[in-house]
């Protein structure tokens, strides 16, 4: 009897210079989407070969140095990665990102420090644990 396929592995990309603040959402990504693998990158060069077009959810923080979020969001497009798949991230006024990158960009783009902005982020992590979390209690090992 053949045996039954491995389950593909579910990821989550962050890339962030700031170790502090990608310590604080690996944390908080895990603790949202147990079901899902979190990989964190905190240099750009790291990030860049990390990226791959199956990855459920890419964050990329747009102030970095030498590759910044402009670049990188144009790499993994160019890899395979669907623009409603990738967010991202700045301390930077929400309406301000919101004219660099025009609706359809990118799924979203978020303030790192502002509590409405947080929600959205919730919504999402939320989404990913409903699909995937259910899909796993389906299918135990």
């Amino acid at each position: 009897m053949p045996e039954p396929s491995a389950t593909p592995q579910r990821r989550i990309l962050i890339i962030d210079d700031d170790r502090g603040f990608l310590a604080y959402l690996e944390s908080y990504a895990r603790r949202c989407c147990p079901d899902l693998d979190v990989l964190t990158c905190d240099s750009p060069v790291q990030g860049l070969a990390a990226i791959r077009a199956d990855l459920e959810l890419l964050l990329l923080d747009l102030e970095m140095p030498g590759i910044d979020g402009f670049k990188m969001l144009g790499y993994a497009v160019a890899k395979g990665l669907s623009k409603n798949r990738i967010i991202i991230l700045s301390g930077r006024d929400a309406d301000y990102l919101h004219q660099l990158f025009p609706m359809g960009s990118c799924l979203a783009v978020l303030n790192k420090h502002e509590v409405r902005q947080k929600e959205v982020l919730d919504m999402i992590f939320r989404a990913l644990q409903r699909k995937y979390g259910a899909e796993n209690n389906e299918n135990p090992d």
